[in-house]
This record gives structure tokens, sequence and C-alpha cells, in this order.
């Protein structure tokens, strides 16, 4: 081999090296304090109210916590799996996986019963993912409807978020949060409308609201 191809080979020797070294310094990061280091410490957090923002805050966290390295899921209890909102699409391209639950908004609801029992049914898929130690972050879109109509137990979803991992935080979004989340969760925001431009017949617009 000739004297350049030498320097050649050393030149990537080096660089592959260096490579070696930076991924080392990632993972010694993760263990000691980066986002799924031992510092972590899973929070509740509880997005209520009556104003808008509730869901679209819980996608910001989402996005920040993916952009960390963070696993994170989200599980959206009124709409349904078939659902392409802008959210959809933008998970779909981010690879950030998403479960629809539901059958519509609830008070469009034709047959309660199986809203109920939908609910209950994505509770169970929720609090698997919760549970499995799989992932970071775990949101629960407007779960606080399946509290709220006793489609899904308050007992349980205590036992569950007590008995996840430390370092999992969990997001539930939604009206009409029960006092019983509010009281343990670690995170409550209030939304309260101000003002809405719905009131001056202002339709959806898409990219705002789906």
């Amino acid at each position: 081999m000739s004297e350049q191809g030498e320097e050649f080979k050393s030149l990537e020797e080096r660089r592959a090296a260096k490579q070696q070294e930076l991924e080392a310094q990632r993972e010694r990061h993760k263990k000691e304090g980066g986002p799924s280091g031992a510092r972590r410490r899973g929070l509740v957090i509880v997005n209520t109210g009556n104003g808008k923002g509730k869901t679209t805050a819980a996608l910001g966290l989402m996005l920040r916590a993916s952009g960390r390295g963070l696993k994170v899921k989200l599980f959206q209890f009124i709409k349904h799996e078939r659902a392409k909102f802008g959210e959809h699409r933008s998970l779909e391209k981010l690879e950030v996986p998403f479960q629809g639950l539901g059958d519509g908004f609830t008070w469009r609801s034709k047959d309660l019963d199986q809203s109920a029992a939908l609910g209950q049914a994505g509770w169970d898929a929720a609090k698997e993912a919760i549970l499995s130690g799989e992932w970071d972050m775990v949101v629960l879109d407007e779960f606080t409807y399946a509290l709220a109509y006793g489609w899904v137990a308050w007992e349980d979803v205590r036992a569950a978020l007590e008995a996840r991992d430390p370092k999992v935080h969990v997001i539930i979004t939604g009206r009409r949060a029960l006092p019983e989340l509010i009281e343990f969760a670690d995170t409550v925001t209030e939304m309260q409308p101000v003002k809405h431009a719905y009131e001056a017949g202002i339709g959806a617009q898409a990219g705002i609201e789906h």
C-alpha cells in the first residue's frame, strides 16, 4: 500500500475511533443524567379546563421529548382510529406511534355503551404501555372524559400511576378533570377561554383546530 493509502487509512481509523468515543459519551450522558438517565423523575401532568390548547400543549411536550431522545406514545380516547388530523400526519413523519381509541366526539356518540366499552379497552391498552417500561412518556389525550363518565375507575388509574417506573412521564388532557386526579398530579394547568374566533363566526381552521 502506498504512503498516501496508509495515511488515508489512518485518518479513517481516527474518525472511527472519534465516533466511538462520541457514542460512548452519549451513553454515559443517558445513564448519568440525560433524558433517560437516573436523574429523571417521571411527572403526571394534567391539562384541563374549558379553553383551547389542552391537546396542543400535550403534543408540544411530545415533540420536545422526542427531540431529546425520549420514547413517546400517544393514546387518543375520543378520536377514532381512522382520524387523519394534522397531528397524526406529523407524528407519522416523525415515526412517533399513536393510537385512536374512540368513536368520535362523545356528545355525538350514537351508542354510549359502545363508547364506554371503547374507553375501558383504550385504558387497558394505555395501562399496558405505562407499566411496560418501554416508553418514557405516555400521553392520554381526552382521557378525563373516560374518568368523568365513569367508564374507567379512578382507583385503577391511580394504582397504575403509582406502580409505573418512576421515570415515566404521563400526560393527561381533557375537560372536567376529577379532583382526585388534580390532587394526585404533579403539574396541573387549567386552560380558560378569554376569546375565541368561533364566537366571531370563524370556523375551525386546518392546522389550528385539526
